[in-house]
Formats: C-alpha cells, sequence, structure tokens
C-alpha cells in the first residue's frame, strides 16, 4: 500500500520517468500540413537525450482533436529540452495548423501490464521500480509559474514603478480558478515574475493576458526590455513568452495552514554554464532534509530554473540573515565548496568563511517589487 507524505512536495529530481500529454485542437483542413510537421519534429525529438518514445493519436470523436504522448527518461531532461532554443525553433511551424494546445506533465508512479506484454515480470500489478515513483507526493491544490525576462541597463527603476503600479486584475476567473498570489522581485536588470492560482493555470494565463490593466502594462514595458516582442503579433508574443517561461522544479513546504507573519524573499544565482541543473539539485537537497526540522524558518522552498538561471523563492520566519547558510541554502557538509563551484560570479575560496557567506547571501538577495494576495484565497 503507497503511503502519502503529510509534507507539500513536487520535484523534477526524483529520478522519476515523466509522461508528458500534448493536446492540440488543429485548424479546418490542416491535417496534411501538421502530419508532415509532425514527421520532422519527431525524427528531431527523438535524437534529444533522456527521449524514450512518442505517440501520436487522433481522436475517435472529433478528427480535429490530436494528442501526442511522450515519455522521457526522468522531468530534467525534458524540462532543459523545452526551455531550449532548438526547441523553440522545432515547434514553430506547429503554430500555423494548430488553433489551441496544452501541456501536461507526470511523473510515473505505477505500471501495470497486460499478459501479453513482453516481459512477463511487468505484468504483475502496481509494480515499483524501473525509474517509478515509490510513493505518491502531496499538493496543495496551488499552481506556480514563473517569467523572467532582462530590461536595458538604465531603466531598472522606469521598470520597477511600472511593475509596483499597475492595478491587479480581477482575481476570480471562473467558479474553480483564482489568482492566488502574484510577485515581482528584480536583481540588477533582470526581472522575475511569480503566480500562484488555484484551479487551472492555463485558464488563468489567459484570463490576465486579456486583463486591460495587464495589457497596459505589458505595452508600457516593451521599450525598455532587451528582447523585442509584438503582443499584436501572436507569433512573436508566444516566441517571448516560451523564452521567458521559468519552470519550477521543486517545491516543499510543510503541511497544513501556512503560518502567519512569514516574509517573502528571492535569491538570483548565476550558475556557470551547464551547472544550472546541478546547481538547482544542490538547493532542492538542502531544502528537503531541513523541511522535516521544526527549527528551519523556511516555511516553504520553491525553486524555478531554466539552462543556466535559477531562482529560489522563500517564505520565512523572522529575517533572511539570521542563518545565512541556510538561506542560501548551502547549510551543513560541504555545500559551500560545490555552490561556489557551481555559482558563475564565485572563484575558488569565496564561500570559505561565514563572512563570505553572508556577502554571497547578500549579492543575490533579489529585490521586492511588488506582493499582492488575493484576500480569499484559501
Amino acid at each position: 500500500m503507497t503511503t502519502v507524505s503529510e509534507r507539500i512536495s513536487q520535484s523534477a529530481f526524483d529520478g522519476s520517468r515523466l509522461r508528458v500529454v500534448l493536446l492540440l485542437d488543429l485548424y479546418d483542413g490542416a491535417q496534411k500540413e501538421f502530419l508532415e510537421v509532425y514527421e520532422r519534429l519527431r525524427s528531431q525529438v527523438s535524437s534529444v537525450p533522456g527521449h524514450i518514445s512518442d505517440e501520436l493519436c487522433q481522436s475517435i470523436e472529433n478528427p480535429s482533436q490530436w494528442l501526442i504522448t511522450s515519455e522521457w527518461e526522468s522531468a530534467s531532461p525534458f524540462l532543459a529540452w523545452v526551455s531550449s532554443e532548438e526547441h523553440v525553433k522545432t515547434v514553430q511551424p506547429l503554430h500555423g495548423c494548430v488553433r489551441d494546445t496544452r501541456s501536461l506533465r507526470f511523473s510515473v508512479l505505477q505500471e501495470t501490464a497486460g499478459q501479453g506484454a513482453k516481459n512477463p515480470a511487468a505484468g504483475v500489478p502496481n509494480t515499483i521500480g524501473g525509474g517509478l515513483r515509490a510513493a505518491p507526493r502531496r499538493g496543495d491544490g496551488v499552481v506556480r509559474h514563473a517569467l523572467t525576462f532582462t530590461v536595458k541597463p538604465g531603466s531598472e527603476a522606469a521598470v520597477a514603478k511600472l511593475l509596483a503600479g499597475y492595478t491587479s486584475p480581477r482575481a476570480r476567473v471562473d467558479e474553480n480558478t483564482l489568482l492566488r498570489r502574484s510577485s515581482v522581485f528584480m536583481h540588477g536588470n533582470r526581472v522575475v515574475r511569480a503566480m500562484e492560482v488555484e484551479g487551472d493555470l492555463v485558464a488563468a494565463l489567459r484570463h490576465v493576458a486579456l486583463q486591460p490593466e495587464v495589457r497596459a502594462l505589458e505595452e508600457a514595458i516593451n521599450p525598455y526590455l532587451e528582447q523585442d516582442r509584438d503582443l499584436a503579433d501572436p507569433d512573436s508574443a508566444r516566441v517571448f513568452f516560451t523564452r521567458a517561461a521559468l519552470p519550477v522544479v521543486h517545491r516543499v513546504a510543510a503541511g497544513g495552514d501556512e503560518p502567519e507573519g512569514l516574509g517573502r524573499h528571492a535569491l538570483f544565482y548565476p550558475a556557470k554554464k551547464g551547472c544550472g541543473t546541478a546547481l538547482a539539485r544542490l538547493l532542492a537537497g538542502q531544502d528537503e532534509a531541513a523541511a522535516d526540522d521544526p527549527a528551519n524558518p523556511i516555511a516553504g522552498s520553491t525553486i524555478f530554473q531554466r539552462d543556466d538561471i535559477v531562482v529560489r523563492l522563500l517564505d520565512m520566519r523572522g529575517p533572511i540573515d539570521a542563518r545565512p547558510a541556510l538561506a542560501l541554502g548551502i547549510e551543513g557538509g560541504h555545500k559551500a565548496a560545490v555552490l561556489a563551484r557551481l555559482l558563475d560570479e564565485a572563484k575558488d575560496g569565496v564561500l570559505a568563511s561565514d563572512e563570505e557567506v553572508a556577502r554571497c547571501l547578500d549579492r543575490s538577495a533579489m529585490r521586492l517589487i511588488t506582493d499582492r494576495r488575493t484576500p480569499d484565497a484559501s
């Protein structure tokens, strides 16, 4: 019998296989073009490290509805690929064929194979092992999402003023979906916008994009962006937000109601080239180990990672600098030395003392621009 942990958690680093489900609604008359594009895409994806297989399915009820499922060795290689420039270029031709898409990602928890399976051992119901998770995780009904982008140097103050001063959009999306919280941070000229949603994230994102307050904000920010975009052009907007997406790779928090009086903080970790995943794993390992410590002032930690950009969002009791190594994610063992090797700005021995750890924490701390909570959020 499987048991569910009392802590709230999600992770791309648990080693379980990943099943990705992509739902597609095609434009009328676009099937031939879609199949040609899919053949090219399938050939390219098959060579991506970590990819196991994929299937293309067509609805027996509505021929315009299609389904692509793919299996991956784990979440990490999939997230690395889906965040890459290669992926942006690979899927670009699909946009002319597809009216609507929805992507869902699942860890493979259990498997049951029929008697006709080639591997008789695989016919044992609820087999655990071979890349399967041993137990389900416990959620809190909240989906977390973040975007990151850079603005032109010298424009930081103007952008911060815009991001702090806009009118919040209507929080209630529908009877099942609520915009629960929105937090904006800056580190130099980098902006990180984190959102928490109860219910359907896709519905929430579409709702936000249509709100006049948000459209006005996005237009006001446009002149300051380092990467040009045209929100009136669906392809330009899609590419921008695809590149800006900052996926959650790890989340852990104690179970039960969120304690009162928590401060929200964010830390930015500029990883060396190719070290982003290793750095995120290091931080996730400490947060998992510390989650069961009743003296741990961190009530919740969310790690976002895209390529070599790593952001760690913390909800804490007390000041962030009370335990600098814990807040930085390197308390205990030799984690400080490991972090020093993974950070782009670090030099040998940069975190060899408490003072150096404190300075690193200060350099990593992001500036909170705004943190808005919906009053009726549960």
